[in-house]
């Protein structure tokens, strides 16, 4: 296995021939050039992931051949320069027009292949942090291009730059901590951190020392607050925080510093507030049940997302977002939705919003075996997938215990199956694979009533 492609330009054949010759023991392919005008030509066919470039050349000198790469828009690679004749000002000037490094003449072939390796390292951690930040800002894009998401994304856009507290309601389900990341990434907070905090995960007993950190003898410990600075706080379910710790979150953001638990100094902060909730807190806040003057401080920037079924056009992109995801993430083989597939999920009223969709694609990719998921398998995933009101719906529930999901499953699948088989259980059973008298036991035990007993 080759280490890379390397390209060594230099007028001088015992140099080339050297290089090139050491290069290739270090499991590097290797071409050579002897000027500029054929380092042009080769470069071309051979694609290299570094070049070797001479300043001092007949013709067109190394520099010259650098500036006019920079100028060109082809300085895609890192060019390491070599010269015998080097000064300062010639070695400012390549760095200057985009050289990665400046070796002299006598060349220390240490040096070089250290060089070498370095420059190729330091290449390839920059493309994989460009690549990983192109996919996050992917990841965390809202997803569709509905009327609805126009729309979305167009106010987020509007608010980005402010700083005022920002309050994202919407259904459970509707993945509000992504639109909470998409404005974080477009603002310019984005190269600080985002700090996603769940409400209902702490206990009153440890909010200030989770919220603003601590200081106990020679121990200090950061909080949420800290760990946010320049960047945004994503506050979800506040529906969820308690009255006495609301009155402190209000004074904080009221007051603009907070002070650590054991200590008497104040810190003044520069963080964005992003809250989230599925229920109505101005409801809430007319029961007593929210504080009315921390309601109307975070709810300066209102942004509602809304339900599935409101933007069904998108779903087909979602489907297709969902499988590239898993692809990635979880090494799941990818598979394509048929067009009756999307168009009966599209049908759908999806009471259990993006989440609900998300859970579905899935659980598809690891129980499926063909190449395109169609309606039969829709059945299989999550119960019969209608728009008829009167049926009941399976939503998978990836909370529940292992035995209360499968037998929740189990329920679903055969009374779907004893339907299609217009209540005949020794079709069911031939179908689903089982012997009948152990499936007369399993749908006894399982609850569900055979209308129609036949015979066979």
């Amino acid at each position: 296995m080759i280490a890379g492609k390397i390209m060594v330009v230099d007028d001088e054949p015992d140099i080339r021939s050297l290089i090139k010759e050491i290069l290739e023991d270090e499991n590097f392919e290797v071409t050579v050039a002897e000027d500029a005008t054929q380092a042009d030509n080769i470069r071309e066919e051979f694609d290299p992931d570094l070049i070797l470039l001479d300043i001092w050349m007949p013709g067109i000198d190394g520099i010259t051949l650098l500036k006019q790469w920079n100028e060109s828009n082809r300085m895609h690679v890192p060019v390491i320069m070599i010269s015998g004749h080097g000064t300062v000002e010639t070695a400012v000037e390549a760095t200057r027009l985009g050289a990665y490094d400046f070796i002299e003449k006598p060349l220390s072939l240490a040096k070089l292949i250290l060089t070498v390796k370095h420059a190729l390292e330091n290449t390839s951690l920059q493309r994989e942090n460009i690549r990983l930040k192109d996919y996050n800002q992917r990841v965390d894009s809202p997803i569709g291009k509905s009327k609805v998401m126009q729309n979305l994304r167009e106010k987020i856009l509007q608010i980005v730059e402010h700083s005022t507290p920002v309050l994202i309601t919407g259904e459970s389900g509707t993945d509000k901590e992504r639109f909470a990341r998409y404005l974080h990434n477009q603002s310019s907070r984005s190269e600080a951190a985002f700090i996603s905090v769940g409400i209902s995960a702490l206990s009153a007993d440890n909010f200030l020392m989770e919220f603003f950190g601590s200081e106990e003898a020679d121990k200090d410990r950061s909080g949420f607050f800290e760990q946010a600075e320049g960047g945004t706080l994503f506050l979800k379910d506040i529906a969820d925080m308690d009255l006495s710790l609301q009155a402190k979150l209000q004074n904080t953001l009221d007051n603009k510093y907070f002070t650590r638990v054991g200590s008497t100094k104040t810190k003044a902060f520069d963080i964005r507030i992003i809250a989230a909730t599925n229920h109505d807190l101005l409801k809430l806040v007319n029961e007593g049940l929210f504080r009315d003057d921390l309601y109307y401080q975070l709810n300066i920037l209102p942004i509602h997302i809304p339900p599935l079924c409101e933007h069904t056009e998108d779903i087909p992109e979602l489907l297709e977002f969902y499988v590239d995801y898993f692809a990635d993430r979880e090494g799941l083989a990818y598979r394509h939705f048929t067009v009756a597939a999307q168009n009966q999920l599209r049908s759908y009223s999806w009471p259990g919003n993006v989440r609900e969709l998300k859970n579905m694609v899935q659980r598809l990719l690891i129980l499926g075996t063909k190449e395109n998921i169609d309606i039969d398998e829709l059945d299989l995933a999550r119960g019969k997938v209608t728009s008829l009101a009167d049926e009941q719906n399976f939503i998978p529930d990836f909370d529940m215990p292992l035995r209360e999901a499968r037998e929740r499953f189990e329920k679903e699948y055969l009374q779907h199956k004893l339907i299609a088989a217009g209540g005949s259980v020794s079709k069911v059973a031939e179908a689903v694979g089982m012997e009948r008298t152990h499936l007369y036991r399993k749908l006894k035990s399982l609850g569900i009533t055979i209308k129609n007993q036949d015979s066979k």
